[in-house]
């Protein structure tokens, strides 16, 4: 029998060579292909500013040679003629084969996303970035997991039982590592919503200081006094945090008072004094002042301004500048501040001691 007459699988050697002709010619094209096209889409990716196109060039960097055989081998192995049993054991080697590259695809978006926001974070934000990197692994986690049930499910194997096993197992381990995955999800809600970083000065109840770290299951501040404070980040997120940090501006209310017996004429040029020295300071914008009214033992005034920055030194000097100049004002008008003072009438009874009467 001649060479040519052999019918490997049902199909002559000329079918065979055609096959293996068709499926290196579209495995040359696809290999051509994704080399030209991925160095074209990285040129025009660098100059748009978005990061879509960059994340589509990392996913299609990560395609694999052995997805591009695949699909070579798939095209080749039309010109031939199989049995149903070899068509249906090529047809799940090619789903298998694409369900891998597409978990090698999924992972290479976690990849560089991850990588973009851990880049922006290098240097001023270790917490978020250990949470980050956290996130990428619990990604990668789903999704290989997701990977194995769907090939165990395609090669006939029932995964319901070992779901259900799963689930009970995922809430057993749950409820004894409650407290932990608790500050772990306030750890990744820090993150994502970011009510505070590293840094920034807040108010937590009774305490205060600047956010030094953010950690999975702590986030420590650095108090004025210079201890450190630690905090659950469970606890944390359920208490009100005031943030100084993203403060544009600082509102200032002060009062004062003079003495009763005042004379009407300087009562009433001391509220455009104060104006007059709050208006001439650099950096604030004065709301108002007023002559509030009457108070217990003195005439009490009122004065309202705005400091246009967060900054705690900068608003002491103003406020110290302001304070020295009314004192200043006060000394050349000849005015006065008053001080709690309480006075005492006596009355004599008839016939009877004096007893003080208030």
């Amino acid at each position: 029998m001649s060479p040519l007459q052999y019918t490997p699988l049902g199909n002559p050697l000329l079918a065979w060579a055609t096959a293996l002709g068709g499926a290196l010619a579209v495995l040359i094209a696809l290999v051509l292909l994704r080399r030209i096209g991925l160095r074209k889409l990285a040129r025009f990716a660098e100059r748009t500013p978005t990061e879509w196109d960059d994340l589509l060039v990392a996913v299609l960097k990560s395609t694999r040679f052995f997805t591009l055989a695949a699909i070579a081998v798939s095209a080749g192995a039309q010109a031939l003629e199989l049995r149903a049993r070899w068509e249906q054991i090529g047809r799940t080697g090619a789903f298998l084969v694409l369900l891998l590259q597409g978990a090698i695809w999924a992972t290479a978006a976690v990849n560089f996303i991850l990588a973009r926001n851990v880049q922006r974070k290098v240097g001023n934000d270790v917490g978020g970035t250990t949470a980050l990197k956290a996130i990428g692994l619990a990604s990668k986690l789903v999704i290989w997991s997701i990977f194995l049930l769907m090939v165990l499910g395609h090669l006939g194997i029932n995964v319901t039982g070992l779901l259900a096993g799963l689930g009970i197992g995922g809430v057993a381990i749950a409820l004894a590592l409650q407290n932990i995955l608790g500050d772990l999800f306030a750890s990744l809600s820090i993150v994502l919503d970011k009510p505070f970083e590293v840094g920034d000065f807040i108010i937590v109840g009774d305490f205060l200081g600047s956010v030094e770290r953010i950690g999975l299951k702590t986030t420590r501040i650095r108090s004025l006094s210079g201890e450190q404070i630690v905090f659950g980040n469970h606890d944390l997120l359920g208490s009100r945090v005031r943030n100084f940090k993203r403060m544009e501006e600082r509102r200032v209310l002060f009062n004062l008072a003079v003495p009763f017996g005042t004379p009407r004429a300087r009562l009433e040029a001391i509220a455009p004094m104060l104006r007059e020295i709050i208006e001439a300071r650099d950096g604030i914008r004065f709301d108002r002042a007023h002559f509030q009214g009457i108070g217990e033992f003195a005439y009490r005034f009122e004065a309202v301004y705005y400091v246009l920055t967060a900054d705690y030194n900068r608003f002491m000097d103003i406020q110290q500048a302001i304070s020295l100049e009314i004192v200043a004002r006060f000394e050349a008008a000849d005015l006065a501040f008053a001080y709690p003072a309480r006075s005492l009438f006596l009355e004599r009874g008839a016939g009877g001691p004096e007893r003080p009467r208030a």
